[in-house]
């Protein structure tokens, strides 16, 4: 069974009344090295991810961001995220990082998927 982890993130924020939200172009999301307590998935729009200040990756629709900082205890940024064209975006804290791996093993497979299949491609 595969489950969008992004769509999954979409439909529970909606059931809550959360709408999904808008970044224009060229704003900052995170910056690394600050605290971070949410993780991210694109809906809509191109995110580049960049360390001391050079773009190493740009996510797409379908693409999650920012769990790092909700998984190690120090919830530190490893990086930043900036919006390269105009993005909706949805979000999940830790509590509902966890209750929807709890309820749906395979969210939390189907993110861990999404980085390691993005590991495979980034050369440092």
């Amino acid at each position: 069974m595969i489950l969008d982890p992004v769509m999954t993130m979409a439909n529970f924020n909606a059931s809550k009344g959360k709408p999904p939200d808008n970044y224009p172009a060229g704003t900052e999301i995170f910056h690394e090295g600050e605290s971070g307590t949410i993780m991210y998935g694109i809906i809509r729009g191109d995110v580049n991810i960049s360390v001391d200040g050079k773009t190493f990756e740009t996510l797409h629709a379908g693409d999650v961001f920012g769990i790092g900082a909700i998984v190690h205890a120090d919830h530190l940024r490893s990086s930043t995220a900036v919006a390269k064209t105009d993005c909706e975006i949805v979000t999940f804290d830790q509590e509902h990082f966890l209750f929807a791996s709890q309820e749906m093993p395979v969210f939390a497979l189907e993110v861990m998927k999404k980085y390691t299949d993005r590991l495979r491609f980034i050369r440092c």
